[in-house]
């Protein structure tokens, strides 16, 4: 089991400071894989949570946070994402969110989830 906490936002003067921060609760939803299975690379947050692809930096990934595991007693792993599989995953976090969610039914503005579900895809569809 892994305890999740949200990333930093980037540095207001950074090219990336428009971007979101990706709420503790979404992680969830994004499926992040299991510390365990990860690459050196990527449990230090240089290669992609899901296809590996590296080096990553700030213009080229999603960064999740410093994240605590359980499993291997209370380390701390920093998993990043590629644009690509940022959108890839949150898309499929929204079809499985979005129908058994209230306020996403009703207005997806007022669901904090479906939100940032919603701009991790466009984020990851930009050039």
């Amino acid at each position: 089991m892994t305890h999740r906490t949200a990333a930093a936002p980037p540095p207001s003067g950074s090219p990336r400071a428009a971007l979101l921060e990706v709420p503790a609760e979404v992680l969830a939803v994004l499926f992040l894989p299991s510390p365990e299975d990860a690459t050196e690379d990527q449990l230090r947050g240089a290669g992609c949570i899901w296809c590996e692809t590296g080096p990553l930096n700030a213009d080229t990934a999603i960064d999740f946070g410093e994240q605590k595991t359980l499993a291997m007693a209370g380390e701390s792993w920093f998993p990043r994402a590629c644009l690509r599989c940022a959108a890839a995953w949150a898309h499929r976090g929204l079809f499985e969110h979005a129908p058994l969610c209230e306020q996403c039914t009703d207005e997806v503005s007022r669901c904090e989830i479906g939100l940032a579900l919603y701009r991790l895809i466009r984020q990851g569809r930009r050039p």
